[in-house]
């Protein structure tokens, strides 16, 4: 009977021991992220406005994660008319846009993802993505998909890096 109650007084003093490490491990790993909102919500004016129930862009750490950008004109909140170049160019200047009020911008992108209404427009694509990134370029993946909002014929999401001041 001695013996079983030194093990259970053992493993009650072991398990505060643990509890009391994990709960400092929590505290300075919360610490470490920078208190307790780790991440800050971007908005920008300069852009389409979302439907509410997005971000534009949030920023993490040193990474921005932007939301997708389609070919809306900010100005007016319409898709721009004359086909996908149009378009293309109108979504990479809205990603422009979100990376600057997120304190990046176009040479700071790590990875792109594009999302094509119809495959046929990837060659086009790519000359319009060329005149963006004009030096070592992203990584990037490029997919068709069945649809995109508003009808889009192009939409681009990115991560970035946060300029160092």
């Amino acid at each position: 009977m001695k013996k079983l109650i030194s093990i259970v007084i053992v493993l009650v003093c072991f398990s505060s021991l643990v509890s009391a490490q994990t709960a400092s491990g929590k505290a300075a790993a919360k610490k470490q992220r920078g208190g307790t909102s780790p991440r800050r919500v971007i908005k920008s004016d300069k852009t389409p406005q979302g439907s509410g129930v997005l971000s534009q862009a949030i920023v993490a750490g040193e990474l921005v994660f932007t939301s997708g950008q389609i070919g809306i004109d900010p100005k007016t909140g319409k898709m721009v008319e004359g086909g996908f170049a149009p378009q293309a160019e109108q979504v990479l200047r809205n990603l422009a846009a979100v990376l600057e009020a997120a304190g990046s911008d176009m040479s700071h992108v790590l990875k792109t993802t594009v999302f094509l209404a119809d495959m046929d427009d990837f060659n086009a694509m790519n000359e319009i993505y060329r005149r963006h990134f004009k030096e070592d370029p992203p990584a990037r993946s490029t997919v068709q998909v069945a649809r995109l909002p508003r009808n889009a014929r192009i939409e681009i999401e990115a991560i970035a890096l946060v300029k160092k001041n």
